[in-house]
């Protein structure tokens, strides 16, 4: 970020005074302490995201004794007793290698007005905020950037020269950040930067400043950030002349899986996935004890027990486990994880008999589809098709189409791209992600749902968001189900 300087004390009148903006008045009360004594929801927010980001799979980005890995103004920046510094005059700092969707996590030490940044997805040789995405590193409340305003009576208000866009942790030029949070000069601070597919998140001492997707938002400088569309790119520390230290810098990624789970044997979780069926019992499921997710979220105290326990009754009647297979009967209602999941990777094998019908409920939201492809139901007084066209005019359930489309949206895409059902009998594969309120759908290897929004099915306006965390639900259609190699791999949220 340029600097500009401006002289620290100016005398103002209170006309002068109604002319500075809002946003800019803003900024400062925004840092102030809080006085509310209820939990700090930044730091509530950032609890979430930590919990899933202590199991994730770390690799170092700097080793503590060189520059190892790094390429770009290797003269700007140097190792010393485990700290990478950027030197006065430092400029770009670039990995080696590419990431795509990944966690960057860091500690940083600034000098006054000290000014750096992180570059994320940036194109080779780019200019970090433009061919990328820059996340601010800077001691806002420095000198060069404040100054004061005294009022005719006497009275002193603080000012700045920033942009919200240029605090700290703002994603530069496109989406500012929460305020309050930075430490003292000289003291380090801990910051962790996710990056998944368009959703950014930065987590700074504890606390989330930055949460938003990208795909929903537009720069707020008014300028064009071509970066912003990038899939993957280098990380690089963006140097602007000052002094920052650097140290335990490491990344872990979190790039689509493999469409089909490296396992070695049947219900045993690859790596960096935790198993929801253990292959022997249905512990780790529930009961659905309500149909309608939004009533079922009332639920509360005795009259939530209750309902639960009713609905686990039905659950041990109609679901059970033989020879490592979870077999519905067709007569109970839906399975339920007992755990909420935000965003996270899925992986499903399911075989239905001819004729069945079922579905993934994510989030408590239907569905992702399953069903038979091939099943020979007409309309009463239709008759059979003969052809692909005849059964796409004949059918309105689409059925024909095949699994895995989002059957419920209404505005968003419901159909899979391509038909990947395997004949009913046979065992499928999914591997779902989910990231917001987007979902990709691998069936048996093809990829038949591309980042395509789940809508909120309770909420018929269209106007209230998906949940951000809810039960991942086995679909209760009145068919014999069967399932196994349930995984799931948790990201950061």
């Amino acid at each position: 970020m340029k600097r500009s300087f401006l002289p620290s004390t100016l005398l103002l009148t209170r006309h002068v005074l109604t002319a500075l903006t809002a946003s800019m008045l803003a900024v400062f009360s925004d840092s102030a302490p809080a006085q509310d004594a209820k939990p700090d929801p930044n730091i509530v927010a950032a609890k979430t995201a930590t919990a899933v980001l202590e199991s994730a799979s770390w690799s170092d980005l700097f080793n503590g004794k060189d520059l190892t890995g790094w390429t770009g103004d290797t003269a700007g920046y140097v190792a010393e007793n485990g700290v990478l510094i950027c030197k006065k005059g430092g400029k770009n700092l670039a990995t080696e290698k590419e990431y795509s969707d990944f966690a960057v996590h860091f500690e940083f030490k600034l000098e006054e007005s000290g000014n750096n940044g992180i570059g994320i997805r940036v194109t080779k040789d780019g200019y970090p905020s433009r061919d990328g995405m820059e996340i601010q590193i800077l001691d806002h409340d420095g000198k060069v950037y404040n100054g004061e305003a005294v009022m005719a009576d006497g009275k002193k208000q603080k000012l700045s020269w920033l942009k919200p866009w240029q605090y700290h942790g703002s994603v530069y030029g496109i989406y500012p950040s929460r305020t309050g949070y930075l430490k003292p000069v000289g003291e380090w601070n801990s910051e962790t930067i996710v990056v998944i597919e368009d959703h950014i998140m930065v987590i700074l001492n504890g606390a989330v400043i930055v949460d938003a997707f990208l795909d929903d938002i537009t720069p707020v400088d008014g300028q064009d950030h071509p970066g912003m569309k990038n899939r993957k790119g280098h990380i690089v520390l963006a140097g602007h002349d000052d002094r920052v230290e650097f140290r335990n810098l490491k990344v872990a990624d979190y790039s689509p899986s493999p469409t089909k789970p490296q396992s070695s044997a049947h219900n045993t979780a690859p790596a960096g996935f935790t198993p929801l069926f253990n292959g022997k019992d249905l512990s780790g499921w529930k009961g659905l004890a309500h149909g309608n997710a939004n009533q079922r979220r009332a639920l509360s105290g005795d009259t939530l027990k209750t309902a639960q326990a009713k609905a686990d009754t039905v659950m041990r009647d109609h679901w059970s486990v033989t020879d490592g297979v979870l077999i519905y009967d067709g007569k109970g209602d839906s399975l339920c994880t007992s755990k909420d999941y935000g965003d996270f990777e899925f992986y499903c094998d399911w075989k239905i008999p001819a004729g069945a019908d079922s579905g993934i409920y994510l989030r408590g939201t239907p569905q992702i589809q399953i069903w038979d492809p091939w099943d020979p139901r007409v309309e009463p007084g239709k008759p059979q098709p003969s052809n692909a066209e005849e059964w796409v005019t004949q059918y309105s359930n689409g059925r024909n189409l095949g699994s895995g489309g989002l059957w419920n949206n209404r505005r968003w895409r419901n159909a899979p791209t391509s038909l990947a059902d395997r004949k009913p009998g046979e065992w499928n594969t999914f591997l779902i992600r989910m990231v917001g309120d987007k979902v990709t759908i691998w069936l048996n290897d093809k990829m038949v749902v591309d980042r395509v929004a789940l809508e909120n099915y309770w909420d018929q306006s269209g106007l209230v968001p998906l949940v951000r965390a809810d039960q991942i639900e086995l679909q209760h259609h009145g068919s014999e189900l069967f399932f196994r190699n349930l995984y799931i791999r948790e990201l950061p949220y």
